[in-house]
């Protein structure tokens, strides 16, 4: 277009093209001169901006672990994968365990960059990003955090009671608890081998409880626990846990007078309690009676044993023995 209006300048006033020409000085260059370097500088200009605006602004990366899964076991091999979809290579992609750098790798490309890990401690778990960054000014971009996970295999569990004696008609209180292994951990209780409820979840490090009612002696008897995670074939058994019926305590009399607590057991159909008869002063011995519930409306002795006491407050009585 420059070169064509020059043409039909010159062709239609040639002399005051070549006066101006002529009378120009040396100093100052011809006007078509200064308009081509004008044209020329303003070309290279948008040719620079252009190749500038084709470098392309980075997408924010992907953190990825190849292996699938955010639990790992101690000593494992771990791999995580980063990339930007889009962006002007060369790439450089940085890897952060929370603030602190890790790795650093480049790509001339937009494939991705495999980082390689391995959980030698409790400080390798914990959050990962990836940073990618090109030659672009406020290039900079961050993916996602990733946390890592210790997946660890359940303890031995505990079971427990405030009590291992009960009455029929109480409830029971039984805890089971595993010290290690990741959350969340799902317990099992038994009577026996039989499962006696639905088995709880806890997704916190605490105690699972449930609570027994007596009704019969047959929820007397050995209870335990099972604790299991997401750890493959890993289920452990608790100890052992033997409920019985509780002991009964029944008041006699003591040879001075005073009211003393003898221990007897109950079972089902009757229970045993011990009777002491007063003595003279000077007697040696006394006389215990044993009496059975199904005796008790008969008011009979089942047996009568001997003791030898001594007549004083906080005396001991010898062993039980037969009289001759």
């Amino acid at each position: 277009m420059f070169f064509f209006t020059f043409l039909l300048f010159s062709y239609r006033k040639p002399r005051t093209f070549l006066a101006h020409i002529t009378n120009a000085s040396k100093s100052e260059p011809p006007f078509p001169v200064l308009q081509f370097s004008s044209l020329l500088a303003q070309t290279s200009q948008q040719i620079q901006n252009a190749t500038a605006h084709c470098r392309e602004v980075l997408s924010n990366p992907r953190l990825t672990p190849l292996h699938g899964t955010l639990e790992v076991v101690m000593y494992q091999n771990v791999s995580l994968s980063c990339h930007s979809d889009s962006g002007s290579p060369p790439i450089r992609y940085t890897l952060f365990k929370q603030r602190q750098q890790v790795s650093a790798l480049n790509r001339t490309d937009l494939t991705p960059v495999v980082f390689n890990l391995t959980i030698n401690s409790a400080s390798d778990l914990g959050e990962y990003k990836c940073k990618a960054e090109n030659e672009i000014s406020n290039g900079e971009k961050y993916s996602r955090s990733l946390n890592f996970t210790l997946k660890e295999p359940v303890s031995k569990p505990v079971l427990s009671s405030p009590s291992s004696q009960a009455k029929k008609g109480q409830t029971v209180t039984l805890s089971c608890i595993s010290e290690k292994g990741s959350l969340p951990i799902t317990y099992t209780f038994f009577k026996g081998r039989q499962r006696i409820q639905p088995p709880v979840k806890m997704q916190t490090r605490e105690a699972a409880v449930i609570s027994v009612l007596i009704e019969s002696s047959s929820d007397f008897g050995i209870y335990s626990c099972k604790a299991q995670n997401s750890f493959r074939n890993n289920t452990k058994y608790s100890n052992s846990f033997n409920l019985t019926l509780a002991e009964k305590f029944a008041p006699t009399t003591s040879s001075t007078g005073h009211n003393s607590t003898e221990r007897v057991e109950e079972s089902e159909d009757y229970v045993t309690y011990a009777e002491i008869e007063p003595i003279q002063p000077g007697e040696e011995y006394v006389n215990l009676s044993v009496i059975r519930r199904r005796d008790e409306q008969e008011n009979r002795a089942c047996a009568t044993i001997y003791s030898k006491v001594l007549i004083r407050d906080g005396a001991q009585a010898g062993p039980l023995h037969s009289p001759e």
